[in-house]
């Protein structure tokens, strides 16, 4: 292994006018910061210090004109500075959302001063795909990042380093030789798709078929599954209390924190999932497109908030990630009745209990079956039927009149815009758009 820093290219993508306002005010005041601390000789972190806590700014960026003034005069040498420095932030001061199922996947937190951040969707380089994802599953580690404008467009550049194996693992269909059209040969290499449901009552499920057809070595998450939901219970509870007492930087922290402990249920449980699907033999996880997966989410305002917050995007950014470190493909397929029908007969049937899955037809030999196990063999059969999406086909897919709104509450800790600017939010973008 070998650790690799690579710089990340984010477009802001249309800021409205009072997030460009905002953003023209971090900057401005940045440079004023900057140059002041120039001026006034400011060779140590100390002395930057002094003159830069009395400025309108994010403690991020506070933070990093302390590091970055006294290079200049230590480091560079510099004599003079010039009017185009881009803003910097610290490695905390960024904060990244993932959305698949909108148009623009990405979102992006800029702060702007003590206690205010921006939510502003943004299009990344397609090519850092890979390690965009990696920083957002947390399995990368961000470095300082900066803010600059370039005729009128805004952009983000963050450092990102991560451990990369020196010779990375080729997947199955790299080590398969080609035929004569030149694609890999998949002859007496049938893929196993391992179904992978990601639900409520358990966190991940994943099962698979044998050779004969039969469901063979389910695995549940349940515990998991219930010690994020203990965690989010605590969250909202604490967060409704401290919002009445205008503790609003103590509920962001409280939330910070139980988002980490979150994180790292997450991370463990999906190197367990790569790890059933290392003893499977030529696996295939599947997972479900998330561009449809509000279409199973019609539960009523509760039950879709606490669904919608579950962790999907995470959950899935840090399956695909794990899995094509070991050479193990992903597939997507549409949600659509995974958890409603019956996966031996296909007849759609219902959920007396969370976990209970009853068919409804009465010659189906299955009766009861455990709901989260009978999803991810739908999920699974789906991939075998021959559907499966790739996710540069995303956009093709798209709809006109879709709702491609966020997920409520995606992340833990939601977008910190003001009132008035999240009137002017789009329904079409969902709720960080400009």
């Amino acid at each position: 292994m070998g650790e690799v820093t690579k710089t990340l290219e984010l477009k802001l993508v249309d800021p409205n006018v009072h997030k460009r306002q905002k953003l023209r005010e971090t900057r401005d005041t940045y440079q004023q910061a900057l140059q002041s601390a120039f001026a006034a000789g400011c060779d140590t972190q100390s002395a930057a210090n002094d003159v830069v806590v009395e400025y309108d700014l994010s403690g991020y960026a506070k933070n990093a004109l302390k590091k970055y003034v006294p290079q200049l005069h230590t480091s560079y040498d510099t004599d003079e500075l010039h009017d185009d420095h881009p803003v910097r932030f610290t490695n905390e001061g960024l904060q990244l959302d993932h959305q698949p199922q909108n148009a623009i996947e990405w979102y992006v937190k800029v702060p702007h001063h003590e206690d205010y951040h921006l939510w502003i969707p943004a299009r990344a380089n397609p090519e850092q795909r890979e390690w965009l994802e990696a920083a957002y599953a947390d399995d990368a580690e961000m470095g300082e990042s900066r803010l600059f404008e370039r005729e009128g467009t805004w952009y983000l550049h963050i450092t990102v380093t991560r451990d990369v194996a020196e010779q990375s693992v080729a997947s199955a269909d790299e080590r398969t030789p080609p035929d004569e059209s030149g694609e890999p040969c998949l002859a007496g290499l049938a893929r196993t798709p391992i179904g992978v449901d990601i639900g409520e009552a358990s966190l991940v499920t994943v099962c698979h078929r044998d050779e004969s057809g039969s469901p063979v070595r389910p695995r549940l998450w349940a515990d998991d599954g219930k010690a994020v939901r203990r965690l989010r219970k605590t969250y909202f509870t604490a967060k409704r209390r401290l919002q009445k007492r205008g503790s609003e930087r103590i509920a962001d922290s409280f939330g910070d924190a139980l988002w980490d402990r979150i994180d790292d249920v997450f991370h463990r449980v999906t190197r367990e999932v790569v790890k059933y699907a290392e003893s499977v033999e030529n696996p295939v996880l599947v997972l479900e497109d998330l561009t449809y997966i509000r279409e199973n989410m019609d539960y009523g305002e509760y039950m879709n908030r606490r669904l919608h917050g579950w962790g999907f995007a995470k959950l899935h950014a840090q399956v695909r990630y794990k899995a094509a470190e070991k050479g193990i493909p992903v597939e997507t397929v549409n949600p659509r009745n995974t958890s409603k029908a019956c996966h031996a007969c296909g007849e759609v049937g219902s959920r007396p209990r969370q976990a209970t899955f009853r068919c409804s037809n009465d010659g189906c030999w299955v009766g009861e079956y455990q709901a989260d196990v009978n999803g991810a063999i739908n999920i699974a059969d789906r991939y075998r039927s021959g559907e499966s999406h790739r996710r540069s086909d995303r956009t093709s897919r798209q709809k006109a009149g879709d709702d491609d709104s966020a997920t409520d509450g995606a992340s833990l800790t939601g977008p910190q815009d003001s009132h008035a600017d999240a009137e002017t939010q789009q329904v079409t973008r969902g709720p960080y758009a400009s």
